[in-house]
């Protein structure tokens, strides 16, 4: 389980203020896979963010049992300096799983061969994206945060990830942010839909999908039409 409690978070721009986040309270469910819609710039990867805890709420908390990864397909963490394996087993010490396991795994799943054992720096935005995506499949969590995996490698890596990705939500609950909604209905039994800071939770993620795309249908600043 996911609580939400009284979260704000708001950044200044040159032109006012976007608020992602209105003292939002909501639940997600233990074990449910829940797909987070909402326009470009609405503040879904940045509520994942505060979920994860990686970003800082300016208010408001968030409370959770279970273990939460990090958005997948992060690539932010990784130090350009090491191998892709050395990452790996870095990110293996930090959870507590065996190194040569994770490494075992994380080649298989990325795909990227003697690239595996070169410098992340030498890595181009796939290969990095492929390299995290991996990294993240290969640790159970309870909770995965999914940002965009559809976005990760080429079709046929793609096609690999939903797959991986609907064998851990066999066992594992997920809040899964995609501009696919195709793959936000295979993937989710939940809908929620961030729009102004505020967060409308569905029991049935149709009808969120509903509500989004009657906001995407309405004009921006337009009131919302649910």
């Amino acid at each position: 389980m996911i609580r939400l409690i009284d979260l704000t978070k708001s950044f200044r721009l040159a032109h006012g203020e976007n608020v992602i986040a209105d003292r939002i309270n909501a639940t997600f469910p233990t074990g449910a896979s829940v797909g987070l819609l909402g326009r470009n710039g609405a503040g879904k990867s940045s509520l994942l963010k505060m979920i994860a805890g990686t970003m800082r709420p300016d208010a408001g908390q968030v409370v959770s049992s279970g273990s939460i990864s990090w958005p997948v397909g992060f690539a932010g963490s990784f130090h350009r300096d090491l191998t892709g394996l050395q990452n790996t087993r870095f990110i293996a010490r930090v959870y507590g799983v065996d190194s040569d396991d994770l490494g075992a795994v994380v080649e298989e799943i990325s795909g990227l061969g003697r690239q595996f054992r070169e410098r992340v720096g030498t890595y181009s935005s796939g290969m990095r994206a492929r390299l995290a995506f991996a990294v993240s499949m290969g640790i159970r969590f309870d909770t995965y945060l999914v940002d965009e995996i559809t976005s990760v490698g080429d079709a046929a890596f793609r096609q690999k990830s939903e797959v991986l990705m609907q064998d851990r939500l066999a066992s594992s609950g997920a809040i899964v942010v995609s501009h696919s909604l195709g793959m936000i209905q295979r993937l989710c039994q939940h809908g929620a839909v961030l729009e102004n800071g505020r967060l409308t939770f569905y029991d049935k993620v149709d009808d969120a999908i509903a509500h989004h795309q009657a906001l995407m249908n309405a004009p921006r600043g337009a009131p919302d039409p649910r």
